[in-house]
């Protein structure tokens, strides 16, 4: 009877609990039930590609240059994946009869661990499988990969929300992918005498044709958008749209820049969005207890539990051509945590060589998608080869990490709800004949037919088309691309044909002179960066420092920095004068040789402009070039700078004096050379000692410190 009571009890008890959770969180609707509840910009429609079960769990999307799709499965999630149980995968599926929608499906891979995107590469598939990049290829023919090759190893493989992932290729040749700025040892087979390149702090590139692979600047997550001439967006989960203008490749000319950060916010509208599905009870417990306590503290901080940025994920470039025009070029970005798609206008600054990321007009107080199904998950976009734009919906009842939720809220979630489900959406306009998603096989397509498809409006195409080019190392083309790239009238096609010579070996001195000049700036700047290349267009790269638009100026004088000489000297210093409160330009000078050399301090002070008002990007690009002449120590570094300190240029405002001096005691306390240091500032400490101002005296006592002078 006892035993009978106590089953009772514990039957009530699972029967309350799962009545709390059903109250507490609603439970999954059909995908036409869950369309219903999507509210979406008025000259759209949306339509399910495919639903489960034909996907699960989808994480991202890309479509071959045969027009299959490829839809990576993240199973694991939220947990780590565990060895001899890895859910990862990797769906085919096929529009066999052009409707729209997907009616084959299979599983081309499968036990992946926690894969997180793909890129079609040959006759196979890219694969981000964190520690690994692999390649994939189906050799038979039965729609399943049977060939497996490991081309890079040692990524960071724990969190798949911060894995190596949103491989893109770009113009350029090289495919880019976001690392979150996460630490690993990269190796290859591809090149076994390479020493490991350690990409802590940095996202990564590679390009399959020349072997090459490195780090490159920025801390993207999940969502790497690139536009038409190769600049990238990444998102991380509060900042929804980042840039980092400068190549890792500049930063790291020499070792001794102080700390710094690359990424640029461009978002000008903040964290806000405006959110349509109600706050999930655990989300609104958790941020109630978090303000509480920051109350108690006083931090002033505030808490949000909805309607700010937290889940952001997938930034896509939208380069299609089946939109209206004021849609083209846009970034589209899903918010996974608010189920809802923003959008943003990308503009150029005055000035500035970071973007402006803006809401449009029209959608002030609004998303450009946003859904009541809280189960909705915009994980990813893409941009087809049909020219819309798809939604990749991981649909799942709970999508936070469960590391990051109080241990008694968790009771009552259940975080794999929803491993079942799983929806691709397109978005297409409600006006015109809709497209098929079937196309043409580019694979049929002649050397003469790809070059030609270098000219389509959708950036689908033409890059597919370039990545076929290079990939078969067609050089009957050559003369044909010539000719494009220097009368072609779309900039787009130019600089298409361009790269498509560079890695060919097919392009020359006068199609790089030529491009220098272009009309276009997007066009100019990547002329600029093939013209490092060759010494004599240091002259053009000098006089595009002051071209009127801000990326090819800035680009200009990273290039510029790769030389040196007097020409040298001077336009650097020019940038130093009229840039300096802008954090990218003061990276440009001092990531330089040139610019950070003891050279260009004495240049500065002879010229007279520099020195002539304080203002804070100054004080800061003084400061840091004082921490670079103490951390390298080289011959007349510390010296020169103090002389320059006692100089009348600097002796203006005793500020100069303390920002140099304060970068100096900290660049110093990294250097190897402190003996060499004492020398050089014995003759010239006397005089800053003994200055007016007590907050030189000040930091001249603290260099001393530093420098271990009694």
């Amino acid at each position: 009877m006892t035993q009978l009571k106590t089953l009772a009890v514990s039957a009530m008890t699972l029967l309350s609990f799962h009545t709390i959770a059903q109250k507490r969180y609603t439970e999954a609707l059909s995908p036409a039930e869950s369309a219903k509840t999507f509210q979406l910009r008025e000259a759209f429609s949306i339509e399910p590609f495919v639903t489960e079960p034909e996907v699960l769990s989808p994480v991202d999307l890309v479509f071959d240059a045969s027009g299959n799709a490829f839809v990576v499965e993240m199973g694991d999630y939220p947990y780590d994946a565990q060895p001899g149980h890895f859910k990862g995968r990797i769906r085919l599926l096929k529009d066999t009869n052009s409707d729209g929608k997907i009616d084959k499906s299979y599983v081309f891979a499968e036990g992946l661990p926690s894969a997180t995107s793909v890129l079609p590469y040959k006759d196979g598939l890219l694969v981000c499988a964190a520690p690994d990049i692999l390649l994939l290829r189906d050799t038979n023919g039965d729609f399943k990969a049977d060939a497996r090759e490991v081309l890079f190893t040692g990524f960071f493989a724990k969190n798949s929300e911060a894995q190596i992932t949103s491989m893109r290729y770009g113009v350029d040749n090289w495919i880019y992918a976001n690392n979150s700025g996460q630490a690993g040892m990269i190796t290859s087979p591809l090149r076994p005498e390479m020493p490991p390149l350690n990409v802590a702090g940095g996202n990564f590139r590679f390009r399959l044709d020349k072997k090459l692979f490195e780090v490159e600047s920025g801390n993207g997550q999940f969502g790497l958008a690139m536009d038409d001439w190769g600049h990238r967006f990444y998102t991380q989960n509060t900042l929804h749209i980042q840039q980092s203008p400068i190549a890792w490749r500049y930063l790291h000319r020499h070792n001794y820049l102080p700390s710094f950060r690359s990424d640029v916010n461009i978002s000008d509208h903040e964290l806000e969005m405006f959110q349509k599905s109600a706050t999930p009870y655990w989300r609104q417990q958790r941020s109630d207890r978090r303000q509480a306590k920051y109350d108690s503290l006083k931090t002033g901080f505030t808490e949000y539990a909805r309607d700010h940025f937290t889940g952001a994920s997938g930034g896509t470039f939208y380069g299609g051509d089946g939109f209206p025009q004021e849609f083209r070029n846009n970034v589209f970005t899903g918010e996974v945590m608010g189920n809802l798609v923003h959008r943003d206008v990308i503009t150029t600054s005055n000035g500035s060589p970071a973007f402006i990321a803006s809401r449009d007009a029209a959608e002030k107080d609004r998303e450009f998608l946003a859904s009541t199904d809280p189960w909705f998950r915009p994980a990813n976009l893409a941009s087809g080869p049909d020219g819309y734009l798809y939604i990749v919906d991981m649909y799942r009842q709970h999508i936070e990490t469960p590391v990051s939720i109080p241990e008694d809220l968790k009771k009552d979630m259940d975080f794999a709800n929803g491993e079942q489900y799983g929806r691709i959406w397109r978005i297409f306009p409600k006006q015109g004949e809709k497209r098929p998603v079937t196309l043409p096989d580019l694979r049929t397509k002649t050397p003469a037919e790809l070059v030609a498809l270098l000219e389509h409006p959708n950036q689908w195409w033409r890059l597919n088309a370039q990545r076929f080019l290079v990939e078969k190392q067609e050089k009957s083309v050559i003369t044909a691309l010539q000719q494009m790239a220097t009368t072609h009238a779309d900039p787009r096609t130019r600089l298409h044909a361009i790269y498509t010579l560079e890695a060919l070996d097919g392009l020359n001195e006068a199609i790089v002179k030529k491009a220098l000049s272009d009309a276009h700036p997007g066009v100019r700047e990547h002329a600029v960066i093939l013209a490092e290349k060759y010494p004599a267009f240091l002259p053009e790269m000098i006089r595009l420092m002051a071209d009127p638009a801000p990326q090819v100026a800035y680009q200009a004088a990273l290039s510029t920095g790769q030389f040196s000489g007097k020409e040298v000297l001077g336009a650097l210093a020019g940038v130093a004068e009229k840039q300096s409160e802008n954090a990218s330009w003061r990276l440009a000078v001092l990531s330089s040789e040139s610019g950070s050399s003891p050279e260009m301090a004495q240049l500065l002070a002879s010229r007279g402009n520099f020195f002539d008002a304080v203002a804070p990007g100054k004080l800061k690009l003084v400061e840091d070039f004082g921490y670079i002449a103490g951390a390298r120590n080289g011959k007349g570094d510390i010296a020169s700078l103090l002389e320059l300190l006692n100089s009348a240029a600097a002796s203006t405002d005793p500020q100069w004096a303390v920002a140099a001096m304060t970068g100096l005691s900290k660049g110093i306390k990294k250097s190897t050379n402190k003996k060499e240091a004492e020398k050089q500032v014995s003759k010239h400490l006397q005089k800053l000692e003994n200055h007016s101002s007590d907050a030189v005296r000040k930091q001249a006592s603290e260099l001393k410190k530093a420098l271990n002078i009694n």
